[in-house]
């Protein structure tokens, strides 16, 4: 049967593979890419890493597998809760081929902690923001997790804080990003030589974290563009990421299919700030407690990060998970007066999205459920018809949850979701409000470089890629967008398995030797 190597690197974009490729920069990914199909690769709206990996590899959409963010409402409360692998409702790769009798390897995939007993191995990927390397816990066999540290000694996932990027913060990150890419890839070939895998799938998060942190040195057009010696430290990951695709390449066995997949693009984010619970009070749909609760909420959340070493901070959101998420939850809502709010949002910049206040479902719910339709319209209106001091829309486009997912677990999303419009093709961070003041703004020159919740410099984009090559693979070249969902059903039939009718996606066109098997979906 063949033999499939996925590899994943997260928020790849081909408007850098594709002319550093072509420029002979990346000469495994341009090789591929000459020997077989390639193309853009569609994510998940929004383009947020745990729905994206989860639909890539289950082949369906976030309504159905169940995993729609980071985190998720707790019923009744004001609260969120931490989502890991465990909330992932259909199966997955793995999991079908594991069924199949078929031997996997599995390593960092994100949202796979805790890791499910598979035919082979699983070393899980991040459980949450805060999540910098793997446990124990994260192994299964768990007996693996020695013979994993004398082989290749501690796996990272960002092996640092994010928040605060001061002097020095760079130079010390780009040097862990490379230590991480050669960790993992270490990782993978040393499981490669152990056995004869039937599949093995490895994630790299070193491209979208270089690309959240870097991009304003890279790119001279930023509107946060700064000169200094990182100018080239995107193209120097992207450089590891090929040869390790290459190093993995050569640890394989020559009858195997290889996939490059991405769940979203990287590109730059502009100096302008949306603060959308600020943008809803104006148009007289929320309003805010004094500011005193909310900003106390923000210090001790802050204090709590500062408190924490960051390499025991994703172990803390896993020991006390209701703890870590009354806190988010505190961060995120403290300041609105329930009892004077239609509309609110978690003011994400990875996600930016709308909340009815609903009777029924939030505690000091305003919205009657009869109202809810009508109510849902006004908000959208409002924000549809937003505009700048310059007239340009705030808001590219306002989505009704049940218009992005179907599923048992569309209940679980916003109500509304957006798409905030760029701004010569940079995007506009979303921030949080910090009680009443200008919706919109444009950062300061010294909040430009930015750090997770401060508005990075580098931002997510709609497309991510697929490069496909080897055994089954039609060398067709570039190929029209494809969606994540049909990345799922594509590697199963490049792996000789039949493809099941009930998925959302379908094998990439044109991309394969031979038509797939079909078969039911139990």
């Amino acid at each position: 049967m063949p033999r499939l190597l996925v590899i994943g690197l997260d928020g790849a974009t081909l408007d850098l593979v594709r002319p550093w490729a072509a420029a002979g920069r990346l000469p495994v990914l341009a090789r591929l890419m000459a020997a077989g199909a390639w193309g853009p690769l569609r994510s998940t709206i929004p383009a947020a890493t745990f729905p994206a990996w989860t639909s890539l590899v289950t082949g369906v959409n976030p309504g159905r597998h169940g995993v729609l963010d980071f985190t998720e409402r707790v019923p009744g409360t004001y609260r969120v809760r931490f989502v890991n692998g465990s909330y992932r409702r259909v199966p997955a790769l793995w999991t079908r081929l594991s069924a199949a009798g078929r031997r996997v390897a599995v390593l960092t995939v994100p949202a796979t902690y805790p890791p499910e007993p598979t035919c082979g191995v699983m070393v899980s990927g991040f459980d949450s923001p805060l999540a910098t390397a793997i446990d124990g816990s994260f192994v299964h066999p768990r007996a693996l997790y020695r013979d994993i540290q004398r082989a290749v000694g501690r796996v990272p996932f960002a092996d640092f804080q994010e928040v605060t990027t001061g002097p020095g913060w760079h130079a010390r990150a780009l040097a862990r990003l490379l230590d991480g890419v050669a960790r993992r890839t270490k990782l993978a070939a040393w499981l490669l030589a152990r056995e004869r895998w039937d599949a093995l799938m490895v994630v790299f998060g070193e491209s979208d974290t270089v690309a959240h942190h870097f991009w304003r040195f890279h790119d001279a057009r930023s509107p946060r563009h700064a000169r200094g010696p990182f100018a080239g430290a995107i193209a120097r990951v992207y450089d590891a990421l090929d040869r390790a695709v290459g190093a993995l390449l050569a640890a394989a066995p020559p009858d195997t299919a290889v996939a490059v997949v991405s769940d979203h693009g990287s590109g730059g984010a502009s100096d302008r700030v949306v603060h959308l619970n600020r943008g809803l009070a104006a148009c007289g749909l929320l309003a805010f407690r004094p500011a005193a609760r909310g900003r106390v909420a923000r210090l001790v959340r802050a204090a709590a990060l500062r408190a924490v070493p960051a390499r025991l901070q994703g172990r803390l959101v896993r020991r006390a998970p209701a703890a870590a998420g009354r806190l988010e939850g505190l961060q995120r809502f403290a300041g609105i007066d329930w009892q004077r709010t239609v509309a609110y949002s978690e003011e994400l910049d990875y996600h930016p999205s709308v909340w009815l206040n609903l009777r029924g479902r939030e505690p000091e719910g305003m919205v009657a459920p009869g109202a809810y339709a009508a109510t849902r319209e006004r908000v959208a209106a409002a924000l549809a018809t937003w505009r700048d001091e310059a007239g340009r829309p705030v808001v590219e486009r306002v989505w009704r949850r049940e218009e992005l997912y179907a599923g048992p677990f569309v209940e679980r999303a916003p109500d509304l979701v957006l798409e905030l419009a760029l701004v010569d093709g940079y995007s506009r961070s979303c921030l949080p409000s910090a009680g009443p003041g200008p919706a919109l703004r444009r950062l300061a020159p010294a909040e430009h470089g930015g750090g997770k919740g401060r508005g990075m410099n580098g931002a997510h984009r709609p497309d991510g890629l697929f490069v496909l090559a080897g055994a089954g693979v039609r060398p067709a070249g570039a190929l029209g967008p494809a969606d994540i969902v049909d990345v799922l059903p594509t590697l199963l039939a490049l792996a000789g398995e039949p493809v099941p009718g009930g998925l959302d996606g379908r094998p990439i066109a044109g991309a394969l030797a031979a038509e797939p098997r079909s078969a039911p979906d139990p």
